[in-house]
């Protein structure tokens, strides 16, 4: 039986940072695929975990818990069936729901939860707790632990803040505080799977109470609001249309007039439906993501200098570019930190932004895309 582990977070929290150091250290030598769902983003981590030797399952349109949950499952399905490996690691999207990925791994037959963790970044939990409850606090109430990243970089009063609000989500997670530096993947895998005793309680429950409302709310349209249920259904509609149609053409905007070897893109690809439970809703709604590929060539100097010109509302920014040299940058950025290291080739330099209200003419004159 497969065995699977799930590694959540949000963005920019460490979770390819973590699965590095584990497939390193615990998972060397073992059959390992590694299926990553990133909104918005271009492909750019799987490069860089390649070098490991791992296989790689991208699906990066859209999130798992929305139009993707069919195709997340038939893919874990083929996984397990096609490639037999001894674990598949699943790092969601950063604004993913792990409740929701529990639930299709839950659907899929010989599959064994080994352990479901999110990585949440110290410097930044309070933060994200207060601007971002529906996604952040989903990952921490759901995990069985919580691996806290760049915990060398905040005082005791703040890492005291940090588990006081964790222990409010979920007082019963083992809590992952140690710099991770100090520690070896294997301490932080034990810990992992050693807190994980098979499915949390109530997924199942969650679904009948979602199908008991739906089946509800569609019986009281249907019977006492049928005319103003279709009214509303047909604005709806052209709603929708128009909100594809507008992002077509703010793209298409976006990529008129730039040079050969530049392009920009918007938004999850064809990602075409929103589907929400209980006032929920998804994260196209919330976060904007800009997608750039380019031929522009960069030095380490004048990537932090264009990052350090990203606006507060900026939460997300990373990518792989070629330097000067004929070398390539790998950089990975959240407010207040950038780290650059050198990588391996791209089919062209990829550029992601996420945030809120993201300005796309500011972040083409920011990293020099004209």
């Amino acid at each position: 039986m497969t065995k699977v582990n799930v590694v959540s977070g949000f963005l920019g929290a460490g979770k390819t940072t973590l699965i590095s150091k584990l497939l390193k250290d615990v998972f060397n030598g073992q059959k390992v695929v590694l299926v990553e769902n990133e909104y918005g983003e271009i492909g750019i981590d799987g490069g860089f975990l390649k070098e490991a030797g791992i296989e790689i399952r991208e699906i990066n349109s859209g999130c798992i818990c929305c139009s993707l949950k069919g195709d997340f499952e038939e893919a874990l399905k083929m996984l397990a069936e096609e490639y037999q490996p001894d674990h598949i690691i699943i790092e969601p999207s950063g604004v993913g729901k792990l409740s929701d990925i529990l639930k299709a791994i839950q659907s899929v037959e010989g599959l064994e939860l080994d352990s479901y963790s999110t990585v949440v970044d110290a410097a930044r939990c309070k933060v994200y707790h207060r601007n971002f409850k529906e996604f952040f606090d989903d990952q921490i109430k759901t995990a069985a632990s919580i691996v806290l990243s760049r915990t060398q970089n905040v005082s005791e009063e703040k890492l005291a803040e940090d588990i006081a609000i964790i222990r409010e989500l979920n007082p019963e997670a083992r809590i992952i505080t140690t710099p991770w530096d100090e520690l070896s993947g294997t301490v932080i895998f034990e810990a992992m799977t050693g807190s994980t005793n098979g499915f949390p309680e109530g997924l199942e429950d969650d679904d009948e109470e979602e199908e008991e409302h739906e089946h509800h709310h569609h019986h009281e349209h249907e019977h006492d609001h049928e005319h103003e249920h279709h009214h509303e259904h047909e604005h709806e509609h052209e709603h929708e249309h128009h909100h594809h149609h507008d992002h077509a053409a703010e793209e298409a905007a976006a990529n008129e007039g730039l040079s050969e070897g530049n392009r920009i893109r918007l938004g999850s690809d064809e990602h075409e439906h929103h589907h929400h439970h209980h006032g929920e809703h998804d994260a196209d709604e919330i976060f904007d993501s800009v997608g750039i590929e380019t031929i522009n060539r960069y030095n380490e100097e004048e990537l932090r200098s264009m990052l350090s010109k990203l606006g507060e509302n900026v939460i997300r920014a990373k990518g792989i570019v070629p330097d000067h040299d004929g070398k390539w940058i790998f950089f990975d950025y959240v407010p207040g930190d950038a780290d650059i290291r050198e990588g391996s080739p791209a089919y062209t330099g990829l550029i992601t932004v996420i945030g809120e209200h993201v300005d796309i003419e500011e972040i083409k004159d920011i990293f020099g895309v004209h």
